[in-house]
């Protein structure tokens, strides 16, 4: 069997940097390595792309200094890397790509879009998925076409904030404290604030817009945190995994509670009530289907006391770690890591 040659992308600009090196090194040995030979590319927080040699490299954040440095072409003749070392330089053919590649300047359609141009497979959502599920603002209007409830929301832009006042009247109008204040174009609930007076909106309203010109104000949802894991489109069929439950141990589930706080805990498939658990995996699925989701995708929900479900985000790239909770559901579904890297891979070579 000849093998095939695989990118893996790692790292990133984006303030999710840390996480997708966490990520990448479960994916990396998960990869069937009779199958694809590998090329770990390192992109660093100031944008420079770098090739490295080993997970040992990734652990220990050496790969940062790496001398090898990477371009990927976007010249669809060429279909690879090119690699440069001092004076010496090679391009390499690729067969597929795999972006673990978490937040902006990753997940948000623009590598996506670099490798469309290169002509070169990759796993995961396209262009338009990537783009419009990155941004919670248009992930709502998207949304807002279904028949699945999500929490009400008014939209916010930077320079509102010029007559703060008018804004503030404009929340205060639709919702009672507390509300929650997010940037519409961030992950891992960067920038994300509960607000639960009108100083602490005002407040949470700048620290949102130190992260994206788009902000959404968000009523309250009392509810179960749950996740479904999604797997497939194109033209092959869209798969929900069963449900997991985040158990926060903050007052939300930010950045902090998921990665670095150890009281923060997973439950698969958890007893929930009014048939909410199948509700959440069709739901997933629509979802996936309207943003043209392609690969994967973790979506994200409440459930209320009463069985309700309530949309609240989805994640094209999910986390990979772990304790992620994408991996996690299909294990508990019947798939193997191993097994999920390889359809992942699989499908990306057969887009369509």
């Amino acid at each position: 069997m000849n093998k095939k040659t695989a990118v893996v992308l790692f790292g990133g600009r984006s303030s999710e940097h840390v996480v997708s090196c966490m990520s990448v090194i479960n994916v990396i040995n998960h990869i069937d390595r009779e199958k694809y030979d590998l090329i770990l590319i390192g992109i660093t927080e100031e944008g420079r792309w770098v090739k490295t040699e080993s997970i040992e490299e990734i652990e220990t954040g050496a790969w940062r200094e790496g001398s090898v440095s990477a371009i990927l072409s976007p010249d669809s003749t060429m279909g690879g890397v090119i690699l440069m070392d001092g004076a010496k330089t090679e391009v390499v053919k690729v067969d597929v790509v795999f972006p673990v590649l978490h937040g902006l300047f990753g997940e948000d359609g623009t590598v996506q879009g670099l490798l469309e141009l290169a002509g070169i497979p990759y796993v995961g959502c396209g262009v338009l998925a990537s783009a419009v599920s990155m941004d919670k603002l248009y992930t709502k209007i998207i949304v807002d076409r279904l028949s699945v409830k999500q929490a009400d929301y008014v939209p916010v832009m930077r320079r509102d904030l010029e007559d703060m006042g008018t804004v503030v009247k404009k929340v205060e109008e639709k919702f009672s404290y507390p509300v929650f204040v997010k940037p519409s174009n961030a992950g891992s609930s960067k920038g994300v604030s509960r607000a639960g007076s009108r100083k602490e909106l005002e407040e949470a309203l700048k620290e949102a817009a130190n992260h994206d010109r788009k902000i959404l104000v968000e009523e309250m949802i009392v509810g179960r945190e749950i996740e479904c894991a999604v797997l497939g489109g194109g033209k092959a069929a869209i798969e929900a995994s069963g449900v997991g439950e985040i158990l926060a141990a903050a007052e939300f589930y930010d950045f902090d509670a998921k990665y670095y706080n150890s009281e923060s805990k997973t439950v698969v498939n958890p007893e929930l009530p009014g048939g909410a658990a199948e509700k959440v995996r069709e739901a997933a699925k629509a979802i996936f289907q309207a943003v043209d989701g392609f690969g994967l995708a973790r979506v994200d929900f409440f459930v209320k006391e009463d069985g309700t479900v309530v949309f609240n985000e989805i994640n094209t790239m999910p986390g990979f770690t772990a304790i992620s909770m994408y991996p996690m559901l299909w294990e508990a579904a019947g798939i193997t890591k191993d097994q999920l890297v390889d359809r992942l891979m699989a499908h990306a070579m057969d887009r369509s």
